[in-house]
């Protein structure tokens, strides 16, 4: 999962508009960020790290023009190196910048395409270098000297028939503008608005999350549509087109955990939406039995549901984990190891807040458990007598192909196990978990009716390409990179630093 912004418009300052909303997408991406900018011809910096480290003032006094696009990013497979921070860019034709979250399916096929018939070599393991050298390949084959307008939705539509997945993009075209693009299901999700400014002008953005286009001032705000494209061009109104199009089917996961809880993603608000989860897990907490003193929330991103299932049972609700503000989100650390030895850096338990009480903890999933366990733990040194775990979505069994870090399905804990083997794993007393229909109600009841993806759930993938043959291939490359990391650790263990 990343996060990516672009502007086009009048601002000649318009990389510290896109500096600005990284920073605050940051919470979408933190192993690596980028920002490219044009002013007939393209400014790069980008680097592994934190938005706030990697840029300097001497790096953006030269990203200089008045369109840009910026990217944060977490490597759900591939590298984690510079090579795959984005933006990318190629020179050919035109001149194209782009980034992009999600991840790509047929990479594979993709790659041989590339290689035999457009006789282009990839330098990186980052999908987004797929979908621009194909892009590239579509637009060289039918654009004239210059590009234009009708040429590129063409290129734009050969590419969402011809790269499976699911992907939003952002792209700079040299001498053309600013183009987004979402796949055919629309599992990413992508917005755009607009601003005028006090000399009249108006400026276009597009955003991974509405909120960076609020906090910058952009207004209209708008949803681009599963496989829609817009074209942002200076001093012309955006072109719209929809070009090749399935169900809508975003991504269930935005709202459990990934988006900021005051976006509001394909019209639904993430907050409501979370309190949502909270009213249905009460009622699967009532079912369970169970009693608890006090209900305490992971934080942050199960908080919401926390204090909503807490008022929904008359329990008393207690913040006793106390974030460290600086760590990141363990999540979307690139490894397991980083993982695991962040969890105690991050959180810490007031302990007046857990003993000789039953705590009932919440938080928004529970993936492969690493981070669940540590925090059971807490409870327990704190003095809880009895410690319970619920997850406001359900048991994740399959995993993710769409761009959601959730690796191998041997590491997912509910795999193979029922809920009293997963909360004795845990050394929890019980685990409860939401369930699948109602982690539907609650979006439904949010205000949509769109069928979300839930495939970490329920092991249904909306796009076609992916059967267990694809499963089976994506699996297997992903455990040999894990192999190639592990040994690339340990060859640096004990070097000096």
């Amino acid at each position: 999962m990343c996060g990516f912004y672009g502007s086009i418009g009048s601002n000649p300052t318009v990389c510290h508009e896109v500096y600005e909303a990284l920073v605050c997408l940051q919470h979408r991406g933190q192993d690596s960020a980028g920002i490219v900018s044009y002013d007939d011809r393209f400014h790069l910096k980008k680097g592994n790290g934190l938005v706030r480290d990697i840029f300097r003032a001497k790096n953006i006094e030269r990203l200089t023009g008045t369109w840009s696009i910026g990217q944060v990013r977490y490597p759900t497979f591939g590298g984690s190196s510079n090579e795959d921070a984005q933006p990318f860019q190629v020179h050919y034709p035109y001149g194209i910048a782009m980034a992009h979250n999600g991840n790509v399916t047929n990479a594979v096929e993709l790659t041989d395409w590339l290689k035999s018939e457009k006789r282009t070599i990839l330098n990186s393991s980052c999908d987004v270098e797929l979908i621009l050298a194909t892009f590239a390949a579509e637009l060289g084959a039918l654009g004239g000297v210059d590009p234009d307008p009708e040429t590129t939705f063409e290129a734009i539509e050969n590419v969402l028939r011809r790269v499976k997945g699911a992907y939003s993009v952002i792209s700079l075209v040299a001498r053309l503008g600013m183009v987004a693009f979402r796949d055919p299901h629309g599992i990413r999700p992508l917005l755009m608005g607009s601003r005028i400014a006090k000399d009249g002008s108006e400026s276009w953005a597009c955003a991974s999350e509405n909120i960076a286009l609020e906090i910058l001032g952009y207004g209209n705000i708008k949803n681009i549509g599963p496989g829609e494209a817009v074209i942002f061009r200076p001093d012309h109104p955006p072109l719209r087109r929809t070009l090749f199009a399935h169900e809508h089917n975003p991504c269930i996961f935005e709202h459990v955990y990934f988006a900021r809880p005051d976006s509001i993603i394909d019209d639904v608000s993430v907050y409501q939406a979370r309190r949502n989860f909270g009213i249905q897990l009460a009622k699967k907490w009532r079912q369970s039995g169970l009693s608890a003193d006090v209900v305490i929330p992971v934080p942050d991103s199960s908080c919401t549901s926390a204090s909503t299932m807490a008022r929904e049972l008359g329990i008393e609700y207690r913040e006793g984990l106390v974030k460290n503000r600086y760590i990141g989100r363990t999540f979307i650390m690139p490894g397991q190891s980083e993982r695991t030895s962040s969890v105690r850096r991050k959180l810490n338990a007031i302990q007046s807040e857990f003993a000789g009480k039953d705590v009932l903890l919440v938080d928004d999933s529970i993936v492969r458990g690493n981070t669940s366990k540590q925090i059971v733990e807490l409870a327990r040194a704190a003095g809880a007598k009895k410690v319970y775990f619920a997850s406001c979505s359900p048991p994740v069994n399959h995993t993710c192909v769409y761009g959601v870090d959730m690796s191998t399905r041997a590491e997912l804990i509910a795999r193979d196990r029922n809920h009293d083997e997963i909360a004795k794993k845990l050394g929890a007393d019980a685990v409860i978990y939401q369930e699948i229909s109602d982690l539907r109600l609650s979006i439904k009841n949010s205000g949509s009716n769109l069928h979300y993806c839930a495939a970490c759930f329920d092991g249904q993938y909306p796009t076609e390409d992916v059967t267990s043959e694809t499963l089976s291939e994506i699996e297997q490359a992903r455990l040999q990179h894990q192999e190639l990391q592990s040994s690339i650790e340990e060859d640096t263990v004990g070097e000096p630093g």
